[in-house]
């Protein structure tokens, strides 16, 4: 058997540690099934899509361990994570994970608070006189 396959991805605040290994396609988040820890079906969608784009749906068991963020960040992460193992473990993967844009961080995080405002770019109210 092959051994167990580790990889991180991160999303947002989220950050998730992916390990992969040949099994019959049971996928864990935190020790809970992704149907029960994801609830609605775009997010099971995110978390399956790697390997439907592979089409290894079923072959490989998943636990995923997230922290931090939220429920649609730690999906993405988990995406990244599960994508960039698939190409580890099978470089043949590479063109069409790239292709459906699944190797790719997104780099959109949450613009910082400036001093003098209400939040990043909203003031507070200006009164001339």
């Amino acid at each position: 058997m092959e051994k167990q396959r580790n990889g991180i991805g991160r999303r947002k605040a989220a950050v998730t540690r992916v390990f992969l290994s040949k099994g019959e396609g049971a996928i864990t988040v935190n020790g809970k099934d992704y149907r029960v820890y994801f609830p609605l079906v775009y997010l099971q969608n995110q978390v399956e899509r790697p390997f439907k784009t592979v089409e290894s749906t079923g072959k490989y068991d998943v636990k995923i361990n997230a922290i931090g963020g939220g429920v649609k960040g730690q999906a993405e992460a988990a995406m990244l994570g599960i994508s960039r193992i698939l190409v580890e473990m099978n470089p043949d993967f590479r063109p069409a994970l790239k292709a459906a844009g699944l190797l790719k961080r997104d780099p959109r995080s949450v613009e910082r608070k400036k001093f003098g405002h209400k939040k990043a770019r909203k003031s507070y109210q200006f009164s001339k006189r």
